[in-house]
C-alpha cells in the first residue's frame, strides 16, 4: 500500500505529464470499447431480427434496401408489388414454401410504423401477448412493447396514422374509423417490438377513402359531398376474403420461410429476379455483405484506437524517462534508506501500471456513457435499443493489454532507477 502511495504521489507531482498519458490512453481504450459494444449490439439485433426468414420478395430496387425496409424497418420500400403477381407465392400448399406473410407498409403513428400483415407474422419472432390478444379485425392493432412503453398505449385506446414514416400531422389521414389497441405484445428484443400490427386490407382502406374517387368533388357542390362519419364507414368493400381475392390489391412485400433447403429454393432467388417482374433477396447474403463493407471502417478505427493507446504508452515513458533526471538524488536516498534495485524498479513499474489503469477505468467509462448518450438518438431515429449497461469479456482483455502497454512503457525507466549508482549520484547532487 505504502508503494502505491508513493507512486501516485510521485504521478502527482508531474501532473501535465500524466493527465497527457492518461488522457491518450483513456480516447484510445475508450474507442476500442465503443466498437466493441457497438458491433455486439448491432450484431446481436441484426441476428435476432433474420427470424429464420429465408427470403424477401418485393419490388424491383435495392436489395438491400428490400431487406432493411420489409426486415428491420429501418429504410423506405422499394415500392410495392400486386398481388396478382405475387400470388404464386402466397397461395396455400406451394411445395417449396412453407411460410408466407405479407407485409403492407406506408404508415406510421408517432414514427412508429404500421404494418399491414398476418397474425403468424409475430410468431417468427417467437413473440408473445402479454395483455389482451392479437388483431383479427379490421382497424384493430396488436402493439409491440417498445410502442406501448413510449406512447403509453394501453387497451382500448384509438389513434389515426399518419402517411409515410416520420411523424407530421399535416400528412395524418382523417379516415372515418380510428385503430384500436387490442393487444400489447411483451418484450422480445426483437424488431416487433417497435412496430404496429394490423390487417392488410386496413392499409389499403386508409388510403382508399383518401384516394380521388373517395374524395373527389366539385366545389361548386360542396354541400353535396358533406358525409357524416357512419355514412362514410360503409364506403369502403368489406374485404373479408383471403388476400388472393383482390388481385388488382398492392402489398409491399412477402417474407418466405423455405419448406426444405434444395437445388430449387436455392435458384428460386434467381428465377424470380430474371423472369418476373418481382425482386427476391436473401437476408443472410445482403446483412452479410453489410457487415463485410461497416467491417472494413470499424477495422479501421479499431488499429486507429491502439495506435492511440501505444501513443500513449510512448507518452508514460516519455514521461517516466525524463522524471528519472530529475529524481536520482530521491532514487540514491531511497537506496541510502534500505531501498533494494529491485524495489526501485517495482516502484517505477507501479507508476506505468497505475497510468494505465487508470486510463482504461476513464476510457470505459468514455465508451459506456457514450453509449447511453447514443442510445437515445438511435431509439429516436431508428426505434432500436442499444445499452451503455453492457460490459462484454473482450474489455476484460482490453484490460490485459493495457497492463501491458503500461508494462512494456515503464521497463526501461524502471532499469534506468534500478541501475542507480548511490555514491556517484549523491556525490553529483
Amino acid at each position: 500500500m505504502n508503494a502505491i502511495k508513493l507512486s501516485w504521489k510521485n504521478l502527482v507531482n508531474r501532473p501535465l505529464g500524466m493527465l497527457l498519458s492518461i488522457v491518450l490512453f483513456a480516447l484510445g481504450v475508450g474507442l476500442i470499447s465503443l466498437l466493441l459494444l457497438l458491433n455486439q449490439q448491432l450484431d446481436q439485433k441484426f441476428e435476432k431480427n433474420l427470424a429464420g426468414i429465408d427470403l424477401v420478395i418485393g419490388a424491383k430496387g435495392s436489395p438491400l434496401q428490400l431487406i432493411l425496409c420489409n426486415m428491420y424497418h429501418v429504410d423506405a420500400p422499394t415500392g410495392n408489388i400486386d398481388i396478382k403477381d405475387a400470388k404464386p407465392f402466397l397461395r396455400p400448399g406451394h411445395p417449396l414454401i412453407e411460410v408466407a406473410i405479407p407485409l403492407s407498409l406506408g404508415d406510421n403513428y408517432r414514427n412508429f410504423r404500421i404494418v399491414g400483415t398476418e397474425p403468424d407474422f409475430v410468431d417468427l419472432y417467437d413473440a408473445k401477448i402479454e395483455t389482451g390478444a392479437l388483431f383479427d379485425s379490421h382497424f384493430q392493432v396488436t402493439i409491440g412493447a417498445n410502442v406501448a412503453a413510449t406512447l403509453g398505449l394501453k387497451i382500448g385506446d384509438t389513434f389515426f396514422s399518419a402517411h409515410g414514416f416520420d411523424h407530421n400531422e399535416d400528412f395524418e389521414h382523417e379516415t372515418e374509423q380510428p385503430f384500436e389497441v387490442v393487444g400489447i405484445l411483451a418484450p422480445s428484443g426483437a424488431v416487433v417490438d417497435q412496430l404496429i400490427l394490423t390487417t392488410p386490407p386496413t392499409i389499403w382502406m386508409v388510403h382508399e377513402h383518401e384516394s380521388p374517387e373517395a374524395d373527389s368533388g366539385d366545389h361548386q357542390h360542396d354541400d353535396e359531398h358533406v358525409h357524416d362519419h357512419d355514412s362514410r364507414a360503409h364506403t369502403h368493400p368489406a374485404y373479408d376474403q383471403p388476400l388472393l381475392s383482390y388481385p388488382d390489391k398492392q402489398i409491399t412485400s412477402i417474407l418466405i420461410e423455405f419448406s426444405a433447403r434444395n437445388f430449387r429454393t436455392l435458384n428460386m432467388q434467381r428465377n424470380i429476379n430474371e423472369n418476373t417482374s418481382l425482386q427476391a433477396a436473401t437476408p443472410v447474403i445482403e446483412i452479410n455483405r453489410l457487415f463485410s463493407l461497416m467491417g472494413v471502417g470499424l477495422e479501421t478505427l479499431k488499429v486507429l484506437a491502439w495506435v492511440i493507446v501505444i501513443v500513449s504508452g510512448l507518452s508514460i515513458f516519455i514521461s517516466l524517462f525524463n522524471s528519472l533526471k530529475e529524481r536520482k538524488y530521491e532514487l540514491a536516498l531511497m537506496r541510502v534508506m534500505g531501498a533494494s534495485r529491485l524495489k526501485l524498479f517495482g516502484f517505477i513499474i507501479l507508476e506505468g501500471l497505475l497510468i494505465a489503469v487508470i486510463g482504461y477505468i476513464l476510457g470505459i467509462l468514455l465508451s459506456h456513457v457514450s453509449i447511453s448518450l447514443l442510445s437515445g438518438y438511435m431509439q429516436e431515429a431508428y426505434k432500436y435499443s442499444i445499452s451503455g449497461n453492457v460490459f462484454l469479456p473482450e474489455e476484460a482483455y482490453l484490460f490485459l493489454g493495457c497492463l501491458v502497454v503500461g508494462l512494456v512503457s515503464a521497463v526501461i525507466p524502471a532499469w534506468q532507477a534500478f541501475k542507480t549508482d548511490i555514491s556517484e549520484t549523491l556525490t553529483m547532487g
